[in-house]
């Protein structure tokens, strides 16, 4: 991120409205790497291939601000990895990992990771040290540490359903997981933070908390994203695409100030709820309109977006959820447009 799209990132968070509305969109292996002409696995696994690919992206679209931007990562591997969990990567398919928590009773007997020595995180944190310069050299900065949430580990760790229904079934060692997720994510991101003095910003993202009600929300959730987010630093970015409705209006207490939401409650639904409290980056329909629509398609959701959202204060142009397979260089092209000709 360049430090004009940083500087204008700020602005938006303390309200400021900028004409046109800012541009953002997360981008990470998904959408990457088939983009830029290579299978996943090289983009994992090939410092220069992954560092020419987000190169690419910035000089393609150098209007846009890519959060978290020259985003290290293994995918759904990252943190799993360093608990254990064994990764399977297929040559052009997301990396997997399998469940390392068997039944209720392994949720008490799991062990904090360091994230300095274990799994895939020292090398997520060497490539950062080694595009460092070769990200400043092109007038971008690493501004964020990066991680999923607690909820959305767990169930890495034990799969979906079974966390789940521990929640229900077994309260105490839920809590218990969730403790020892929380610790290590606030060590990991620290050491982001101490490894890249140049990070200022938290970016995490747990779809969970959108699989739950409010009451479970402020029981499991709530807590612990709130303990993550209350490190000293200038953005709290969240992401979480599944339904929000349930958990949103209390995300700017947890200290959240810009959130990525899915497509099932609208802009002005979610301003409602949040009484504009969050800086919004979102939300025209990923997949059917940005990745399977064409041009025309997706001009006109984000011409509709603005013309119903008068109010262009507090909000980031953007998908709802990470850019997702198969968008086109032509329909990130119309949406960059429609925002500059809606705004002349």
């Amino acid at each position: 991120m360049t430090d004009r799209h940083w500087n204008d990132l700020l602005a938006i968070l303390r309200g400021q409205t900028l004409n046109p509305p800012p541009i953002g969109f997360i981008i990470d292996s998904p959408w990457l790497p088939n983009w830029a002409g290579i299978h996943i696995a090289d983009y994992l696994s090939s410092e220069t291939l992954w560092f020419d690919a987000n190169r690419k992206a910035i000089e393609t679209f150098p209007e846009v601000m890519f959060l978290p931007g020259f985003w290290s990562e293994f995918g759904m591997c990252t943190e799993p990895s360093a608990f254990g969990a064994r990764c399977v990567f297929p040559r052009n398919e997301f990396p997997f990992a399998e469940k390392i928590i068997a039944s209720e009773t392994q949720m008490g007997e799991i062990k904090e990771p360091n994230p300095a020595t274990d799994g895939l995180l020292p090398f997520m944190l060497n490539r950062l040290r080694w595009a460092r310069p070769r990200i400043e050299d092109l007038g971008h900065k690493i501004r964020f540490s990066v991680s999923r949430g607690p909820l959305n580990i767990a169930t890495f760790l034990m799969g979906t359903t079974e966390f789940l229904m521990a929640l229900k079934t077994e309260p105490e060692l839920t809590h218990k997981l969730l403790r020892v997720i929380t610790d290590f994510l606030k060590k990991w991101h620290a050491l982001q933070r101490d490894t890249i003095p140049t990070i200022d910003g938290i970016m995490m993202l747990d779809d969970i908390v959108g699989f739950i009600g409010e009451e479970d929300f402020l029981e499991f959730g709530f807590p612990y994203l709130k303990e993550i987010y209350s490190a000293d630093v200038a953005v709290k970015f969240f992401h979480n695409d599944a339904p929000c409705a349930a958990s949103v209006k209390h995300y700017a207490d947890v200290g959240i100030q810009l959130y990525n939401p899915g497509i099932q409650s609208s802009l002005a639904e979610i301003r409602a709820l949040t009484a504009n409290r969050l800086t919004i980056l979102g939300n025209i329909p990923p997949r059917d309109v940005l990745a399977q629509g064409t041009p025309a398609d997706v001009r006109a959701a984000v011409r509709k977006l603005l013309a119903e959202n008068p109010d262009h204060s507090r909000l980031i142009l953007s998908c709802a959820g990470g850019v997702p397979p198969g968008v086109s260089t032509e329909n990130m092209r119309a949406f960059i447009g429609a925002d500059m000709q809606q705004s002349s």
